[in-house]
């Protein structure tokens, strides 16, 4: 039943960590000199250890116990680091004067300042020998408190109380909440018959009124008045729809927040009025508590399943479900501040253990039907959601989304779970295990919220990078992804503290995360790996910067070629990323040195499987030096003709005439020939054939050709094109046209546009372009003729057969 409330206490706990005071609590138990007080601690642990022993504390004394235990150790782990520089020198000049010899004596000077070096040494080490044994103690005490905790809380679960449906146990239960009421109208009572407390309540009538009045206006109104807003903010045709999305979440929160405040001020009115005492406090503490649950139920439900788009719901379901989902959940937030309240009222003495177990029996009944109804649910909507991403993947490309299913599974999974707590939970309440029945059912509640919590703020990251770079952005971009998955590892401490988890638990944990695993002489943290992280994110996006300005602004305003220019923000680029890993590397506080043999070992494997890999890599540093080849070059390699779109550290990307990406490694860029047809400036010559008929006059046909060559816009004059007769061919006789041009990037265009003139000129001119003839003569051309038939015999009338001869059948062969 105490699992709230201990969740409740933890969060305290860990606010009050981190806002300083263990450190304050450290520094308080140092001396002036910065030691610890060994004398301190020695009574501090012989205290610790007998309150151990006698096991009769009770579980916040022992985490009170715990803080100051913890403290004095964290104490003890900084004093270990102390006087390290000097220890590092004094073993140098140690190693410095060489070893001692094993034969012979050692020079009376060498022995005397190594001995005069190690009692040094020794009166350097004598005060981290003396934490390092502190340490220890001060961790075994910790360990047996945690143990005794964990043991107590096992207890706690097993323990088997009178049921709460005894009819007998029910006197006790008015008989505490009638004590509880007259407690809480005596003290009103008393103070107002107070004559002081009169005069005060006089005298601060005007700012109670004034708390009263906004406070009501808040709680009744406040939400009213945000929801006009947001309607209107709803109805915004605005071009962002993320932007839209963004603003309702912001006035959501407004909303939420309002009422919350509302009742601060009223609770603030009432403790102005002096009315009240140390019963009526409390019991004001644990209804507000309990109503500002319910006002965050309520927005869990409207942000899950909300009423009007925007937002995007997170589950799939229709309007009556969805509907009935935040009323189910407004109701569980009714439960669970009950049982807040309830647990409280508890853990103040204001109700007994019975009296707590028989009310708290309804609770958990109605809250047990109510969450297995939002099981149900949750089922429903894993399969609407797992059945509308299979229509959409049919409809696409025949894949279903991996991240749809995973999310379905998840939903579906948990459904399942929840519905089998909320039959549980109740019946071990009812049998009389009360506190393992209210820790399944509302510590099932608190993960459900959780996990809404962190879906609600993946939704909203993912709207405000879609806000800023665009929706096709914010639904597939990789940041929101992994901002996610961050907010997820986060929400996971919190999840342990909500299922039973001590915050002494989780700083243990950390602690021994912290201290990081070893690595050579050095140690590594997740802190030290985050340090890392962040300098190098630092360092790749100053680089990046750099390449920006190097590529948009200071080249472009230089008289380097497009290769050069290219070349020098690819250059930065390296280089800056392998300065923003050495950085981040030498912040972290790895040293380098230590892993210098393992890595000349791993090379040596490495080199033989990667040696293709660091031959292209090679290579394209050669090409970003050298420059034989830039951007925009249009080269020849093998059977590989194109222009150069991109060259990296691997490998060089060249577009074909016919629009395909050929990956030409580097190092055949290096190793083969290549021919750039761009190299230092873009004129080219062409050599285009001509053949014409024999018989014609071949000074006639240069006259025009060289005429056709000259009239090409292309086509430079200086050196003039100039028209060869080749030779005589089987055909014809052979010209060829030889011309440079300007840019031999329109040689295919050109030498078309040529083709084209030269046979509209030949034409006109009654030049003839042979085309290839062949007379085929036969050897023996009767072969081909066919057989003749052979005449056929003649074939003889058949004889009548006469009246004295009987007839006979004749055959002709």
């Amino acid at each position: 039943m105490n699992i709230l409330r201990a969740f409740l206490i933890a969060l305290t706990v860990c606010v009050a960590t981190v806002s300083g005071q263990g450190v304050a609590l450290a520094q308080a138990i140092a001396t002036e000199t910065g030691a610890p007080d060994y004398e301190a601690w020695d009574r501090d642990a012989v205290r610790a250890d007998e309150v151990l022993v006698a096991n009769r504390a009770s579980v916040e004394g022992l985490q009170a116990l715990r803080e100051q235990l913890s403290s004095w150790r964290e104490l003890f782990t900084r004093r270990q680091g102390a006087n390290s520089e000097q220890i590092e020198t004094l073993e140098d000049q140690i190693d410095a004067l060489g070893p001692v010899p094993e034969e012979g004596e050692e020079a009376e000077e060498i022995a005397s300042r190594r001995a005069e070096l190690n009692i040094e040494l020794d009166a350097q080490t004598a005060p981290v020998r003396r934490a390092e044994e502190a340490y220890a103690r001060a961790d075994g005490l910790i360990s047996r408190l945690d143990s005794i905790v964990r043991d107590r809380q096992t207890t706690q679960i097993l323990e088997l109380n009178p049921t709460p449906v005894n009819p007998a146990l029910w006197p006790e239960t008015v008989i505490s909440l009638a004590s509880i009421w007259e407690g809480v109208v005596s003290e009103v009572k008393a103070n107002f018959k107070s004559p002081l407390r009169a005069e005060t309540l006089k005298g601060s009538l005007p700012l109670i009124a004034v708390l009263v009045l906004i406070g009501l206006a808040l709680v009744v109104r406040g939400g009213l008045w945000v929801e006009r807003g947001t309607s209107a903010l709803r109805g915004s045709r605005h071009a962002s729809r993320a932007r839209v999305r963004v603003g309702v979440f912001i006035t959501s929160l407004v909303a939420l927040v309002l009422p919350i405040v509302g009742m601060l001020m009223l609770r603030e009115a009432i403790e102005q009025s002096e009315l009240t005492g140390s019963v009526g406090t409390l019991v004001l503490d644990v209804s507000v508590i309990g109503a500002t649950i319910c006002y965050i139920a309520r927005w869990l439900g409207r942000q899950i399943a909300p009423p009007a788009y925007p937002p995007h719901p997170l589950l799939v379901l229709t309007q009556g479900q969805a509907l009935q989902l935040r009323l189910m959940i407004n109701i569980s937030g009714l439960l669970i501040g009950f049982e807040v309240a309830i647990s409280g009222l508890l853990g103040m003495g204001l109700l007994s253990e019975t009296a707590a177990s028989v009310l708290g029996l309804p609770v958990i009944v109605i809250a047990g039907l109510f969450l297995f109804r939002i099981a149900q649910l949750l089922v429903v909507s894993a399969k609407a959601q797992q059945a509308l991403a299979t229509e959409e993947a049919e409809g696409a490309d025949g894949a279903m989304s991996a991240a749809d299913a995973s999310a379905g599974v998840v939903v579906r999974y948990l459904g399942r779970a929840a519905r089998l707590v909320a039959v549980v939970g109740p019946v071990l309440a009812v049998i009389g295990y009360t506190f393992a029945g209210n820790a399944l059912v509302f510590s099932s509640y608190l993960t459900l919220a959780l996990l809404a919590g962190v879906a609600i703020l993946q939704r909203l990251v993912r709207d405000i990078y879609a806000m800023i770079r665009g929706e096709d952005a914010g639904s597939k971009g990789l940041i929101p992804v992994l901002v996610g998955f961050a907010l997820a590892i986060c929400s996971l401490p919190i999840l342990a503290l909500i299922w039973g988890a001590q915050v002494t638990d989780l700083s243990e944990a950390w602690a021994v995360i912290s201290a990081g695993v070893p690595l050579g002489e050095s140690r590594i943290s997740p802190v030290d790996f985050l340090k890392f992280a962040v300098v190098f994110a630092l360092g790749y996006g100053l680089t990046r910067l750099l390449q920006s300005s190097l590529k948009t602004q200071i080249l472009p305003r230089t008289k380097l070629d497009t290769g050069g220019r290219n070349a020098i923000v690819s250059g930065a680029g390296y280089v800056g990323i392998f300065l923003a890993a050495v950085i981040a590397i030498t912040s972290a506080g790895i040293d380098l040195s230590s892993l210098a043999i393992v890595a000349g070992a791993l090379s040596v494997g490495i080199g033989f499987g990667l040696q293709t890999i660091v031959s292209n890599f090679v290579s394209g540093i050669i090409l970003l030096i050298e420059r034989p080849i830039s951007e925009g070059d249009w080269i020849e390699v093998g059977d590989t003709m194109g222009v150069v779109r991109d060259i990296s550290v691997r490998a060089t990307r060249v577009e074909t005439f016919d629009r395909r990406d050929v990956i030409v490694p580097n190092a055949d860029l290096i190793s083969t020939s290549v021919t750039n047809w761009t190299k230092g400036n873009l004129t080219g010559r062409i050599i285009l054939p001509v053949g014409v008929a024999y018989g014609s006059d071949t000074k006639k046909v240069e006259a025009v050709l060289r005429e056709i060559a000259e009239a090409e816009p292309l086509v430079i004059l200086s050196p003039p094109p100039s028209v060869l007769f080749r030779g005589f061919g089987a055909d014809s006789m052979d010209f060829e046209i030889r011309a440079v041009l300007r840019d031999i990037n329109y040689s295919l265009s050109v030498t078309s546009n040529m083709n084209h003139e030269i046979a509209r000129r030949f034409a006109e001119e009654g030049l003839e372009i042979p085309f290839a003839q062949r007379d085929v003569w036969l050897r023996n051309p009767e072969a081909l003729s066919p057989p003749q038939a052979a005449p056929a015999a003649p074939t003889k009338a058949p004889q009548k057969a006469g009246p004295n001869k009987p007839s006979k059948k004749g055959s002709t062969t």
